[in-house]
């Protein structure tokens, strides 16, 4: 008699909820190319500066209140941009996810931005994909989104069923 092949590998999690490590290691990911954007954003200003002013060549100063407003205003315009139109960030590609509306579609604009304020705010809230049952953030809870593992770029269809 011969037994049914399981698949194995990205097959077998293809359109599953992906689990908090997945998504903590993407989130890291993320926070790099977050600061490596501010940081080409300050030199590109500083270089700008200098240009058109002369010397000096001095980077902005924004003490670190204005540092953490400037630094969440680009995270949260770099996740609301990333969930929006592709569906993942850099994070999420790399580990092989994508962000998509409970019935497998992009998320829309406004849930997106939302999202995206959200995880800025709170991001505490992602912890809770390791106690809920459904492996969803507290943002995913509120903004009604899902994230799966994504490795072949079509996991919409399956996105729609949660697994328990």
């Amino acid at each position: 008699m011969t037994s049914v092949a399981r698949p194995r590998g990205p097959v077998a999690v293809q359109g599953r909820p992906a689990g908090i490590v997945t998504r903590l290691v993407a989130a890291g990911v993320d926070l790099l190319v977050v600061l490596a954007t501010v940081a080409a954003l300050d030199l590109g200003y500083a270089a700008l500066r200098y240009l058109l002013l002369g010397p000096p060549f001095v980077l902005p100063d924004l003490g670190p209140w204005g540092a953490l407003g400037y630094g969440a205003a680009v995270m949260a315009g770099y996740l609301a941009v990333s969930w929006g139109t592709a569906g993942r960030t850099v994070g999420d590609h790399v580990l092989g996810v994508r962000v998509t509306s409970r019935s497998g579609s992009l998320l829309t604009p406004v849930a997106a931005v939302l999202r995206a304020l959200l995880y800025v705010i709170f991001p505490l809230g992602l912890l809770w994909v390791a106690v809920g049952r459904r492996r969803a953030s507290v943002q995913d809870l509120l903004v009604r989104s899902v994230v799966v593992y994504d490795w072949y770029g079509h996991a919409g269809a399956t996105a729609a069923r949660p697994h328990a």
